[in-house]
């Protein structure tokens, strides 16, 4: 059980980081106690910024002894509460921010947890290699933070989320004690999958320090492009022919709505529509060859083979690096363009991909019904089945009205995606926001299993003590 921290304990956890690695100051406290959509905000008498490992185990050891909670935070850049402290002793890992190794022989990057998802990318580039994982925040999302909540991204479908990217870790146990695995094996029978309990656990079941990471070939060849469709039957029937025409080539398959892009062209500065006439559904899809004219070459067949199908309308390729970050701009920029538009009931759910398109018309007739003149953005990785459904309230309606009807809403949502097989959290974790919901979906043998797990590693729950089961 956890206790309200004195300022004699306080002053101990002083200590043990010196000066540069504590604050209490509310002036640079204050961007870390809110997340960046507005939803959650909290408090903490301290943040803790150790710079080792090691001063991290002795926080931890430490706080375990005197059953003081801790709050492990990141980038901040967390969709789901967990990393905003409510009361809780916040520990930020922005301060370990080595790059311990690059090895391209062994296709390995070490690096420690508060390195930007960013620049393990330039530090694999550097070296003539390719760190895959990319998200929309990954100029502050952080090793550390992505690993936690094993984050997905745009690559998933042909490079896994964040977990199948692990070769290894060392963390900072519930008890205070070093895991020190950060293994660069790629086969490694002996035992339990430590590493991949630990990615995903939203540091509930230890604070990950550094990680071993995956790295690949940088291809020499890359597509992006642009297409309208009527609807996600036919984004699936083009998903099967990309599939077939590139393999293991295709890399992102994105879907967006059109609701999703007039907000984005509305709100965000510098977008523009590369697509005449305001197509209901659009995908953008990128294709990636060991050889440099390969990509645009498969690109150029497979929308041929479409559109003489009658499967895509309009479609663009882009002709340039800047060409095609700016159609990237358009599906990196979906959720930020709704912060203007009011109060959101975001939705991060999973289905099979065959059965997206009928969720998707499921759960939007179902909030047709249920909050009249809502606002329907619905975009993402349909190669994996993974939808972010948003409904955002009526143009000019009420936002306190909007919210204070979200959890009737969001369980209808989820309800539906269950009810296909699917889940309600695809990437973005349980953290506060989705654990009752989770709880209540769950087998009472998973839930039973999960809880077990925890209450062994932390029987005190010293660490994110709110979040998951």
């Amino acid at each position: 059980m956890t206790v309200p921290p004195s300022d004699a304990l306080l002053n101990r956890l002083k200590a043990m980081v010196g000066p540069s690695g504590w604050t209490d100051d509310p002036e640079i406290l204050a961007p870390r106690l809110v997340e960046w959509r507005d939803r959650w905000s909290g408090a903490t008498p301290l943040m803790l910024s150790p710079a080792t490992t090691g001063e991290t185990a002795a926080i931890v050891r430490f706080c375990a002894a005197e059953g003081l909670a801790l709050t492990v935070q990141g980038g901040n850049t967390g969709l789901v509460g967990g990393q905003i402290p409510q009361g809780e002793i916040l520990l930020s890992t922005r301060r370990m921010r080595a790059i311990r190794d690059v090895d391209p022989v062994d296709d390995v990057l070490v690096a420690e947890a508060g390195v930007t998802l960013a620049e393990v990318q330039a530090a694999a580039a550097e070296a003539g290699r390719r760190f895959p994982l990319s998200l929309a925040s990954e100029g502050t999302a952080t090793l550390g933070g992505v690993v936690s909540t094993n984050a997905g991204g745009v690559a998933v479908l042909r490079f896994g989320s964040a977990r199948d990217l692990v070769l290894g870790l060392e963390a900072v146990l519930p008890n205070g004690e070093v895991w020190g695995g950060l293994r660069r094996l790629r086969k490694d029978n002996t035992g339990y999958d430590l590493k991949g309990l630990l990615s995903g656990a939203e540091g509930t079941l230890g604070v990950i320090t550094a990680a071993s990471v995956k790295l690949f070939p940088r291809p020499a060849g890359r597509a992006v492009a642009m297409v309208a469709l009527e609807g996600p039957d036919a984004a699936l029937d083009l998903l099967s022919r990309a599939r077939r025409n590139a393999d293991a080539g295709l890399e992102a398959f994105e879907l967006m709505a059109r609701q999703g892009i007039e907000f984005a062209l509305r709100n965000i500065p510098g977008q523009r529509d590369p697509l005449s006439g305001a197509p209901p559904w659009r995908v953008l899809l990128e294709i990636a060859s060991p050889d440099p004219a390969g990509a645009g070459h498969l690109m150029e067949t497979l929308l041929s083979e479409a559109s003489e199908a009658g499967v895509i309308g309009e479609a663009v390729i882009a002709a340039s690096e800047s060409q095609a970050a700016a159609l990237w701009s358009l599906r990196e920029n979906q959720s930020a363009a709704q912060k203007p538009e009011g109060a959101t009931w975001k939705h991060d759910i999973s289905v099979p991909v065959s059965q997206v398109p009928r969720f998707l018309r499921e759960a939007s007739g179902a909030m047709a019904a249920f909050a009249p003149g809502c606002r329907i953005s619905a975009f993402g990785h349909v190669g994996d089945g993974n939808i972010h459904f948003d409904v955002l309230r009526p143009e000019g309606g009420d936002n306190a009205a909007h919210l204070a009807r979200r959890a009737e809403g969001q369980a209808r949502v989820h309800d539906i995606a269950i009810a296909l097989g699917g889940s309600v959290s695809a990437e973005h974790g349980l953290g506060v926001m989705k654990a009752d919901e989770a709880r209540r979906q769950k087998d009472p043998a998973e839930i039973a299993l999960l809880t077990t797990i925890r209450s062994a590693l932390d029987p005190g729950r010293i660490l994110n003590p709110r979040v998951l089961f």
